[in-house]
């Protein structure tokens, strides 16, 4: 594409009035300050730690999930972050790469790396086993290890799992075991972002796995059922590591009602059955911030009002449950979850490149709903589905050079 395609291109894409995620692009650039430390840098922290279930490791309860964070991540592992978990499938294997350079720099047993295969984007559980074969899985553990640069991965996981029937499918299981077995894993896990205590509940009651990564906070709809799987999971001496803590960061699309992050993190942390949370921090005052709540994690009266936690409270917000209640509803068979985190990661979070990365796999037609002239979908959370889709789709616009949330 030429210089002048593109810069037309971006405009018509700004124009259009996709300022959310303009500013999401721009972001990075702006928030990137050197120099002179703030006073949430300066200030001595207090640290609470959880033992990570049967695995043994003393982790600080309030971890970091990683995104294109290599810029922070040198101040979080001398703020005293222990545990960083990324993804094989974050930018192309990117960030793993970036990863390598900074452990190498690094005292390697002080620090505990988790990282996954990529599996969310497959809603069904033949395709799934269909793509990701026997030999896929070896090759997505060996480059994760070469990315790295690592003798072994503290903990690897099959990220992104939607049915009981991956997490217990034996060609996985055989393979896994043989990496723990020979050192290159030392423990395994799932991660999942929906049908939450069924898939805990299988990957307890396995005997293979050691840790579950789970979508919890306080705007999931089965915020209790996954609470009661949780407890039961670590009963049985599971680690239980909780990502999507910040619900979406904001109350709307416009950025103008922030969530309060201290107190959405806080109110994950609450469940002591929960051993850590893996927050993702885009600069070092963010990072400062979450590692704050460390200092008393008991959740204020003012807190809890501005969580709404009363019924009926709640506004729609950005957060998907990824509950799937609207996918059969979709005469398109759009798959409506998915779309529905990209746009969470676009206007929540400021990862504009995720965003596209994730609606790339959701074989979106070119121009969405347009048969469609009103909506048959009913969402659970109260969303304007076919808003958010075509407002979403116009993120395919925009050249990839220019996402770089």
């Amino acid at each position: 594409m030429s210089e002048k395609k593109v810069s037309k291109s971006r405009r018509n894409f700004i124009k259009s009035g996709f300022t959310g995620l303009t500013g999401a692009i721009i972001a990075p650039t702006i928030l990137k300050k050197e120099g002179k430390a703030s006073s949430l840098q300066e200030k001595k922290r207090k640290f609470v730690y959880r033992t990570l279930g049967k695995t043994g490791l003393k982790v600080p309860v309030v971890s970091m999930g990683t995104y294109n964070a290599i810029d922070v991540t040198n101040a979080a592992l001398d703020a005293g972050i222990t545990h960083i978990d990324t993804s094989a499938d974050y930018n192309e294997g990117n960030d793993e790469r970036m990863f390598g350079e900074v452990i190498k720099k690094r005292d390697r047993k002080a620090i505990i790396m988790g990282t996954s295969i990529g599996m969310w984007q497959y809603r069904k559980a033949e395709q799934v086993k269909t793509t990701i074969t026997e030999q896929k899985l070896r090759d997505y553990i060996e480059g994760s290890l070469k990315r790295l640069d690592l003798d072994y991965i503290d903990i690897y996981y099959l990220g992104g799992v939607y049915h009981k029937e991956i997490v217990l499918h034996e060609p996985y299981l055989k393979i896994l075991q043989e990496y723990k077995k020979a050192g290159k894993l030392r423990f395994l896990g799932i991660t999942t972002h929906g049908n939450e205590p069924e898939l805990i509940h299988a990957a307890t009651d396995s005997g293979v796995y050691d840790v579950v990564l789970t979508a919890q906070n306080f705007r999931k709809k089965n915020k209790d059922e996954i609470k009661e799987a949780i407890a039961y999971a670590a009963g049985k001496g599971i680690g239980i590591v909780a990502m999507k803590t910040q619900a979406g960061v904001y109350w709307d699309r416009e950025k103008k009602q922030l969530i309060n992050m201290k107190a959405a993190l806080k109110w994950v942390l609450q469940d002591e059955n929960i051993h850590t949370a893996i927050p993702s921090f885009k600069n070092n005052d963010q990072m400062y911030e979450l590692l704050s709540v460390m200092e008393d994690l008991t959740l204020t009266s003012q807190e809890k009002a501005d969580l709404k936690l009363e019924a009926g409270q709640s506004a729609s917000g950005l957060f998907c449950s990824q509950c799937e209640a609207c996918v059969p509803q979709c005469p398109a068979n759009l798959d409506i979850p998915t779309l529905m985190r990209s746009y969470m990661y676009a206007y929540g979070y400021h990862q504009p490149s995720k965003a596209r990365e994730t609606l790339d796999n959701a074989n979106l037609a070119k121009v969405p709903c347009d048969n469609c002239a009103t909506c048959s979908v009913v969402c659970s959370s109260g969303f304007d589905v076919k808003a958010k889709v075509t407002d979403i789709a116009r993120i395919k616009d925009i050249p990839k050079e220019f996402l770089m949330g």
